[in-house]
């Protein structure tokens, strides 16, 4: 994974194009073999610099950062102080390199003031602004980044130790064809391999395993009616109600029956009718309704009709609703399916029973000692003035996304909290939730890093693990523990790769569940989300060694669905999800298939039901 950063005042503010970073971003594409090149637009604010770095090197772990831009003479550029400020160490000798190929084309390359070096394992580099010289100082180092990012890795020492040899027996040796990465998938061992001791397993398996796990019931659980609808013989249009077998012609309107009245009992002659509107009750004695278009006014006394002459034969039952029609008392309305939607809502306000569900109740954790409450006045003050810090986006955005799938508040009870990234903190609000709540959510934690302490907490709860990792992107560290009551989520702490497997996993437990603590077979098939078949309308896009889930925006054009991919889809780029319609399903890349192309045929799992973002 890399980042590109661009500063500038002027492109920041929309008043200017950036041009040199997305040509950089091409550049690292190209060279690196990769997708996952994380770009951003920042202002030339040193504050705001030094925070993206570390943001960068620290949180996201990229293995480099390029910043374009602010490395000049002018009062605003200050991006060779902030890099200064942030890293542990220089490397002035990829600077000169940049210098000297900068100096072969204009005398004016002496006024760089760019810094290159080190903070912790990843790579800092400051090009210049101009799109011209990004590419010549990219030009000029490109070789030899290759053997320092392997430098920095220390999982790729053998890769250093092979350049090394082949620089002692060959004497000048290129790297750039040693610039893909190639993640050691798997020996499963653990331990000193530094490899996940958990195994791979696919998308479709873990969330068997997770269905599994939670507990059903087999009876549905049926909804029965208390009452007739309609209760009454009801009016189907605005019109007259009078007896068939008076057929056509003239008829004194000798009153006016609205919905709310009361049944007119009262008997009246072939040659009479009632004005009556829709869904009002029919007259006793009265066996049809004429519509209004189906009539002529004769005559009118002061606001009130008084003479209509009748233009069709009426016919015995015509435009009336007989008693029970829709629903009969003691018929099933529907069987429960959970989360409760609008239409079992307005059935059973049809029949006048009040909602009865058994709240399911989730907590929702996000770990990391960096976080911030995004509306906490006092955390704002401490982003501003804390390097390394950043707010908090999972909680929110997963609280939002349980409502939005239909858990509302009579339905599911969500408390969420942050923690901070040690073992006992971890261990007692875990603890202090499990047994109490049906399921928690916790995003971050569960990967191979010093403070990823999810799993050893579960352990040490008695969790049953029942996966640790699923090959897809992203997402790959997904964890999923059961207990008797409470089953736990262990997201990845990337908001993209919290926001796809959420989808993928939790959403489908969070539905059986709710099924099951009420106590009615849950709808299987309706657990997962939706899936469509579209058409790629990207021209190309170079697929991931593991299965990839998209995200993309949904066109109908005559008739046809056509997917574009949102972007950039680095799974710390929450910005792919705003205009994602849909998860494309892309298959894992192989030797004779290492890129799809427009036109190509996909499956895509809907996320929401305004999918189609456009007509055209």
């Amino acid at each position: 994974m890399y980042s590109v950063i661009t500063v500038s005042d002027s492109c920041a503010a929309g008043k200017g194009t950036d041009t040199s970073g997305p040509h950089l971003v091409e550049l690292i594409k190209q060279a690196f073999k990769t997708d996952t090149v994380n770009y951003l637009l920042i202002a030339d604010d040193e504050q705001l610099i030094k925070q993206s770095l570390i943001y960068a090197c620290d949180v996201l772990k990229v293995r480099a950062v390029f910043t374009t831009g602010g490395t000049g003479f002018a009062p605003s550029d200050v991006t060779p102080e902030a890099t200064r400020a942030i890293i542990t160490k220089e490397a002035p000798q990829l600077t000169l390199a940049m210098t000297l190929r900068s100096l072969e084309k204009t005398k004016f390359a002496v006024l760089s003031r760019a810094v290159c070096g080190v903070r912790n394992k990843t790579l800092v580099v400051n090009f210049p602004g101009s799109k011209k010289a990004v590419g010549e100082c990219f030009q000029s180092i490109v070789d030899v980044l290759p053997h320092v990012l392997n430098l920095l890795n220390e999982s790729e020492i053998e890769r250093v130790r092979e350049t090394h040899r082949k620089v002692q027996a060959e004497g000048d040796f290129s790297v750039s064809q040693e610039v893909h990465h190639v993640c050691p998938h798997a020996t499963g061992k653990g331990g000193d391999d530094r490899n996940s001791p958990f195994p791979m397993i696919g998308v479709d398996d873990a969330l068997k395993q997770i269905l599994a796990s939670i507990p059903t019931v087999q009876a549905p659980r049926k909804q029965l009616s208390r009452v007739n609808i309609p209760p009454f013989r009801a009016s189907i249009k605005d019109g007259y109600a009078l007896k068939s077998i008076g057929g056509k012609g003239m008829k004194k309107v000798i009153g006016y029956v609205s919905a709310g009245d009361p049944i007119v009992q009262t008997n009246f002659t072939i040659d009479e009718c009632y004005k009556i509107n829709t869904g009002a009750p029919v007259p006793l004695h009265a066996d049809a309704v004429i519509q209004v278009e189906d009539t002529k006014l004769v005559s009118r006394e002061n606001d009130y009709e008084k003479i209509v002459e009748i233009l069709t034969e009426p016919t015995a039952s015509l435009d009336i609703r007989s008693i029970g029609s829709d629903l009969r008392m003691s018929e099933e309305v529907f069987q429960y399916q959970f989360p409760l939607d609008a239409c079992q809502r307005a059935l059973l306000a049809a029949i006048g029973e009040k909602v009865s569900v058994v709240k399911l109740k989730v907590a929702i954790i996000s770990t990391g000692d960096e976080l911030l409450h995004p509306y906490d006045v006092n955390a704002t003050a401490d982003a501003s003035s804390s390097e390394g810090k950043i707010y908090d986006s999972n909680t929110t955005m997963l609280v939002a996304l349980v409502r939005q799938c239909g858990f509302t508040e009579d339905q599911c009870e969500i408390q969420q909290r942050v923690v901070k990234d040690d073992f006992e903190s971890l261990k007692k609000e875990i603890e202090s939730l499990t047994g109490a709540v049906h399921i928690i959510i916790c995003t971050g934690g569960v990967s191979m890093g010093d403070k990823d302490f999810v799993k050893p907490v579960l352990k040490e709860l008695n969790y049953e693990l029942v996966f640790g990792r699923v090959n897809m992107k992203p997402g790959k560290p997904c964890t999923y523990a059961s207990s008797k009551v409470t089953k736990f989520f262990g997201l990845p702490g990337n908001p993209v790769s919290a926001f796809v497997t959420f989808h993928l996993f939790a959403l489908p437990a969070l539905r059986q569940y709710l099924a099951t603590v009420n106590e009615t077979a849950p709808k299987l098939a309706k657990s997962s989300l939706p899936m469509i078949t579209v058409e790629l309308l990207d021209s190309k896009y170079v697929l991931d060694p593991r299965p990839e889930y998209a995200r993309a925006s949904v066109i109908s054009r005559n008739g046809k669905l056509l997917a574009s991919i949102t972007g950039g889809q680095i799974s710390s780029r929450l910005k792919s999800t705003i205009e994602a319609d849909v998860l494309l399903e892309l298959p894992a890349r192989t030797e004779s298939k290492p890129c799809i192309t427009a036109g190509a045929q996909l499956k895509a799992l809907v996320l929401r039901s305004d999918f189609i973002s456009r007509y055209e």
